[in-house]
């Protein structure tokens, strides 16, 4: 694939020309802490717990006289000496290793490309020579800090990058990044390297554990350099550019912290669309979001289905126990990681499950937004699941959802519709769960799309899937029945669109039958519009949003085609066209809107918004119930004597 115009080349030269100031800094430097504290290194408190002192000086940065004497960092020596198994350095240590030194040489290489964009160099050469003029003392001082922060995130983030490869389970929290000092690149480095050191010392026990305190630390320094950016100057020669390392294809695009392109093995079970039998719709646009996925380009990092509409950021995959959401996911997955190998692109799934929600305030939200972002990166295609959302993403305003469940419901509706959410195409994000009337109702109404998951329905169904889960070890004959001929996809999917012509929920049908008795057959805008008014009379919680959900999945309608499989399986007939020629060929398949496609897709989301809103009172109701049972059973004793 050809590169974004506009992005520099990183030249190998100008990063190795720094290697011996990088190798020598990780030998050995003395280093006196301006903000950090030194802790000895001590058993933990609890695993994972970070053991920093409270005490915090109140002039960060601010040079003073202090007793705080100079400590010896040397990391080379901090690496190799933890136990390696045989007395040598290891691959892993030696790649932590090689991850500094580049990481450091990266980011100082960086630092002078901006010193020669901004003449920061000139002002540094007029310094040295006592010939700074007094005009020039703020900008000086400005463009130094601005040149430490650089360093600092180039060089957090690129060993969050090249020690992505060498993920283990284990996790690490290290707490807080403090001696983030931003007097001058070097001194910054400095200031990071005894900070890590520090930490080092402290919770890599093991190898896996090094790994992990390394990638602790890197992504907690870039959340504070972000942090310390969104208010420093100078800084727009950095954030308008972008360099390229193609030796690793390692990109910098200001304080966007790079993510590794490489996709995450997979060792599900992968499910072929014939395997899941019934859920017509829920299969037929699963089939559908899988192709759209493929066609976002990597260059202009934009999917044409994202800027024609159509394209399912978030949905919700709600059914009972049993009907195959799983499966659902199974087959999905397994589309998107077979068409991302023709394609030679990186595949990212996650789920993110209950052993996600941490007891420890905070965390909850940190595993949440590590979720997201990976699932978000935009070098790779991405599918991220959220199975039983219903116990992971607690409702607000519930006194039984703890503080970790509520945090992350405040990270996915931010995520998933908030302010600075960026629908780029190339992921998408799927929530399951068997009782969605108990998700949060801002949370649930940020799904784009509902797929009801109903599992088999017809006679045929359920004789498919029976024969499917007996498989092939039995001579019992098939009878008269042509075998999975009831699940082909088109036929199937236009019976079950057709039946969403009336809605299904007796609360629903009753405000459909008394629009219909006054207007007559829905085939305006303006009697589309009364009825969409008459179900918010009805249920106030269908506002604006819900709207928006339905106009784009009318737009999915309007996208009512499939990718031809052979764009799929030989990647030149599409998948490695450039941006407008695939936005072109999409718009040749692009159907018309029809006054059917609106009344369906109203019918169909207004139907699972009043399920789940009748199962939410109902539940709400049975709660209360019992409630004045034992109330009236309490009395009862007490009048008795009986307590």
């Amino acid at each position: 694939m050809s590169q974004s115009t506009g992005q520099m080349e990183l030249r190998e030269d100008d990063i190795r020309s720094h290697y011996p100031a990088a190798l020598s800094l990780l030998q050995g430097f003395d280093h006196a802490p301006r903000i950090g504290a030194t802790t000895a290194v001590a058993e933990e408190k609890s695993s994972g717990i970070g053991t920093r002192r409270a005490f915090r000086s109140t002039t960060p940065g601010l040079v003073t006289q202090r007793t705080t004497r100079s400590e010896g960092v040397r990391l080379v020596e901090r690496i190799n000496g933890l136990e390696a198994g045989d007395g040598l350095t290891s691959p892993v240590q030696a790649a932590v290793l090689q991850g500094l030194r580049r990481g450091i040489a990266v980011a100082l290489a960086v630092a002078d490309q901006y010193e020669e964009r901004t003449g920061l160099a000139e002002l540094k050469r007029a310094n040295l020579q006592g010939g700074l003029p007094a005009a020039k003392s703020v900008e000086f001082s400005e463009l130094l800090t601005a040149e430490a922060l650089i360093a600092l995130q180039v060089f957090a983030s690129y060993l969050s990058f090249t020690l992505a490869s060498h993920v283990s389970e284990d996790t690490v929290e290290i707490g807080s990044v403090d001696e983030v000092l931003t007097e001058n690149a070097p001194l910054a480095l400095q200031g990071v390297l005894w900070e890590l050191d520090q930490d080092i010392a402290r919770f890599a026990t093991s190898e896996s554990r090094l790994v992990a305190t390394t990638l602790a630390y890197a992504e907690s320094l870039m959340e504070k350099v972000a942090a310390r950016a969104s208010t420093a100057a100078q800084l727009d020669p950095f954030t308008t550019a972008s360099w390229r390392i193609e030796a690793e294809g390692f990109t910098i695009n200001g304080f966007t912290p790079a993510r590794s392109a490489k996709g995450t093995p997979l060792t599900m079970q992968f499910k072929k669309p014939h395997e899941v039998v019934g859920n017509h719709i829920a299969k037929y646009q699963a089939m559908k979001l899988a192709k759209m996925l493929m066609a976002y380009d990597f260059d202009r990092r934009l999917n044409p289905f994202a800027e024609l509409g159509g394209f399912i950021f978030t949905f919700m995959g709600d059914g009972k126990p049993g009907t195959g959401k799983t499966t659902l996911i199974q087959m999905m997955a397994g589309l998107v990681n077979d068409y991302c190998q023709v394609a030679g692109y990186g595949f990212r799934y996650q789920n993110f499950g209950i052993d996600n929600i941490d007891s420890y305030q905070g965390k909850s939200g940190q595993n949440a937004k590590a979720f997201i972002n990976t699932i978000l990166d935009p070098s790779v295609i991405g599918f991220g699941t959220i199975d039983d959302i219903d116990q992971i993403a607690g409702k607000r305003g519930d006194r039984q959802s703890s503080a970790g469940q509520q945090e992350v419901t405040a990270v996915f509706m931010e995520a998933f519709a908030g302010a600075n959410t960026v629908v780029r195409g190339n992921c998408t994000f799927g929530m399951f769960s068997n009782y969605p009337e108990n998700v949060d109702d801002a949370l649930r109404q940020r799904a784009g799309a509902r797929f009801l998951v109903d599992g088999p329905q017809t006679r045929e169904d359920y004789i498919d899937i029976l024969s499917l889960l007996l498989g092939k070890r039995h001579d019992i004959p098939l009878g008269d029945h042509d075998l999975f001929s009831a699940q082909e996809i088109k036929r199937a999917v236009a019976r079950s669109f057709e039946g969403h012509n009336r809605p299904h929920e007796d609360g629903l049908k009753s405000v459909f039958d008394r629009i219909v008795g006054l207007y007559g057959e829905l085939d305006t805008i303006a009697k589309l519009g009364s009825y969409l008014k008459a179900i918010q009379e009805a249920d106030e919680r269908f506002t604006g949003r819900a709207i928006k959900n339905i106009t784009d999945a009318v737009k999915v309608r309007a996208m009512d085609f499939e990718l031809p499989d052979e764009w799929m399986e030989n990647p030149e007939l599409f998948l490695w066209k450039d941006y407008d020629t695939k936005k072109a060929m999409i718009e040749d398949l692009r159907q018309p809107i029809t006054t059917a496609m609106v009344l369906q897709e109203i019918n169909r989301y207004a139907d699972s918004e009043f399920r789940y809103a009748d199962k939410s009172d109902e539940a709400a109701i049975d709660a209360m119930v019992r409630d004045l049972g034992r109330s009236e059973e309490a009395k009862r004793r007490y009048l008795e004597g009986k307590v």
